[in-house]
């Protein structure tokens, strides 16, 4: 027997109880027979005004992590989707790969995290090269460039928006995006990444590649391409980037 909606495959995916913008653009990428099915950790304190704020987020995260995979279990999902970025990044390589055996573990299914997604696309396009976005406090900007540095990545310019709570992310503009996308291009970037999934750029990238001639990669666009990769789903997907489009 098969899901009567989900019958290629259903996702389970963990988002903070403070995101916006996953759910529904995971939803507005989704393609026939694929279902995503959301469990929430429970932010209870969504201070983000400072490094040791942003810390505590993550401690928060770690406490509730297992008991949302425990929840979204219960629908039988056939994989799992991370949507959150900051933790999949912490610690560089290790603390990703620890992230993903954590994971894997309580679950017992193969994962797609932004951080590894992001690396799969960036090796895809030939980058070597980019330019970082992210909402995050310079704590969370010091991890993003370990990770991509160390699997091999310069990034030549980040910008950190220091959004000042969790759901304060979501209400970034797509001009202050825009800019903040000038900001860290330039001649020598063969790409522009976005980290933080409370972002909203999964459009504003799709743009973003035709005016700058370039790969612009929205993190929830490419966690959501390696999840449908990963289960041999090829659908394109319009709308939402170079990578769901023509890979």
């Amino acid at each position: 027997m098969t899901d009567a909606l989900g019958w290629r495959r259903k996702f389970g995916v963990i988002a903070p109880s403070t995101n916006t913008i996953v759910e529904p653009d995971f939803y507005s990428m989704t393609v026939p027979g694929v279902t995503a099915h959301f469990s929430r950790i429970h932010i209870r304190n969504q201070d983000l005004s400072d490094d040791a704020n942003f810390e505590h987020l993550l401690v928060q995260i770690r406490d509730e992590i297992g008991a949302a995979c425990e929840r979204v279990l219960t629908c039988e999902p056939d994989y799992m989707v991370m949507g959150m970025s900051a933790e999949t990044f912490w610690g560089g390589v290790e603390g990703n790969r620890e992230f993903v055996r954590q994971i894997n573990a309580i679950t017992g299914l193969e994962v797609a995290t932004g951080a590894e997604a992001c690396e799969r696309a960036l090796k895809l396009y030939g980058a070597r090269r980019i330019g970082v976005v992210t909402p995050y406090q310079p704590v969370g900007d010091q991890n993003v460039v370990k990770f991509f540095s160390e699997i091999g990545f310069e990034v030549t310019a980040i910008e950190g928006l220091r959004c000042p709570t969790a759901v304060a992310i979501a209400h970034v503009t797509e001009d202050e995006l825009r800019e903040a996308i000038r900001k860290v291009d330039g001649p020598d970037v063969d790409a522009i990444v976005q980290c933080g999934t409370n972002l909203s750029m999964v459009r504003l990238a799709d743009e973003a590649e035709r005016w700058l001639g370039k790969p612009v990669i929205a993190i929830n666009a490419a966690t959501w391409w390696m999840a449908l990769r990963d289960n041999g789903i090829t659908d394109k997907v319009y709308g939402a980037g170079s990578l769901l489009r023509d890979h």
